[in-house]
């Protein structure tokens, strides 16, 4: 049986209002413009309610959600245990003058669950935990400089960015340093050429950035780099907005072996509400308490009771090892129905966050004709971008994911 493909008749309607009124319609990452989405015409832009690992577009389609709001969805839309411990707190309180105490708890529940957490600092973005981490090495420090892997995304505060991005002054980013991912030779001479001048280096704990493989840490990697910032007084950063919660609940560096001086938390950490912690080791608390750092709705009380109800649930689950499990069941299902049609589908990174890419395509746009056809039959993907895995995604959707393939693979 073929599956119907799906139309966006209210979405293309919706979408004119929208540019009438908002910068490019939809912006950021999950808009149009994003080189994620080719061809445009393959994507719903609006979405009218999601449930589990489902959300239904404003043209009543359905879509298996593989993008889980690029990261927030761990648990699955609308989780009843995480909903209900928002709705008992904003019943008191949400965002008051004094905070709730509700935040200790939250703090509390991190720094017994993540392994390199003394503290833990609340905020809204992952931006805006990353920005504090790399405050925070340069006021221990007193040095300037920071180290970046090559393909690297820390938020899109100016000084994540590149010199030639629009906005971004030669000033914001002259202290940027960039390695190559897994060149410890390489990241070693920075540092011997940089001596007593780099207060950071800053990573994902393995390479997951967009339009290429991901890219494991090599063996004894991390170990080596931690060694040599210890060495060097500089501080060892994990930006683990992403892959938070998906490899290990004590901490994704914790899941290669390693310790952070400081990691970074957002999307998973509360199912979709609206937190990010920075948690760190306690020889730099009180650094932090010498920032000024803050925002308007960072101390609201909801999202730390949505927190620790996530982290809790998780925590009972073992949750990275469940999702870790589903997303090997899928991609090997994938996989092997690409191969059955002569396509060399790879699959990479850690499968509760995998990355994919038709191999033998040279220009990328059989891989692109892949997603476009999977999203108009309910698989919702992106084109150049991995993936993620929720706790509400069952064999059977996983198995209509492989059933949807295995027929796009056959058309194409």
């Amino acid at each position: 049986m073929e599956h119907k493909t799906y139309t966006y008749e209210n979405s293309r309607k919706l979408f004119e209002r929208a540019l009438r009124v908002i910068p490019s319609g939809v912006y950021g990452h999950q808009g149009p413009a994003e080189g994620c989405f080719i061809p445009v015409d393959a994507f719903p832009f609006f979405s009218e309610r999601a449930q589990g690992t489902y959300f239904w577009d404003v043209d009543g389609n359905r879509f298996i959600d593989y993008m889980c709001a690029y990261g927030p969805n761990i648990l699955g839309y609308g989780d009843p245990d995480v909903d209900e411990a928002a709705r008992k707190q904003r019943e008191k309180e949400d965002c008051v003058t004094a905070p709730s105490a509700v935040m200790i708890d939250f703090a509390e529940l991190l720094v017994e669950t993540v392994k390199t957490a003394d503290w833990a600092f609340f905020a809204k973005n992952g931006n805006d935990v990353t920005t504090l981490a790399v405050m925070t090495a340069r006021a221990f420090t007193r040095r300037k400089k920071i180290i970046f892997f090559k393909g690297y995304y820390h938020g899109v505060s100016p000084w994540t960015q590149k010199i030639d991005y629009s906005g971004v002054l030669k000033e914001d980013v002259c202290n940027n340093l960039y390695a190559d991912w897994n060149d410890f030779e390489g990241l070693e001479a920075l540092f011997h050429s940089h001596k007593g001048e780099i207060a950071a280096v800053i990573s994902q704990p393995y390479m997951h950035g967009n339009f290429a493989d991901n890219r494991l840490p090599a063996d004894g990697f991390w170990q080596k780099v931690r060694k040599l910032c210890t060495e060097q007084g500089a501080l060892l950063i994990v930006d683990d907005v992403r892959a938070g919660f998906r490899l290990s609940l004590a901490g994704s560096d914790s899941y290669f072996g390693f310790e952070a001086d400081l990691i970074c938390f957002c999307k998973a950490i509360a199912n979709g509400y609206n937190v990010s912690a920075l948690c760190g080791k306690d020889f730099l608390k009180n650094t932090v308490s010498g920032i000024s750092f803050t925002g308007s709705y960072w101390l609201s009380a909801v999202p730390f009771a949505a927190g620790i109800a996530c982290l809790e649930k998780m925590k009972k689950l073992s949750l990275p090892d469940l999702l870790i499990a589903k997303g090997k069941r899928l991609t090997d299902g994938l996989t092997a129905a690409a191969q059955k049609h002569g396509y060399d589908l790879r699959a990479s990174g850690v499968p509760s966050l995998f990355y994919l890419r038709i191999a033998n395509d040279d220009n990328l746009l059989t891989h692109q004709r892949f997603i476009s056809e999977m999203v108009r039959r309910g698989v919702y993907m992106t084109n150049h971008h991995n993936h993620f895995i929720n706790y509400a995604l069952s064999d059977a959707d996983i198995d209509e994911t492989v059933e949807i393939a295995d027929e796009v693979l056959r058309l194409l």
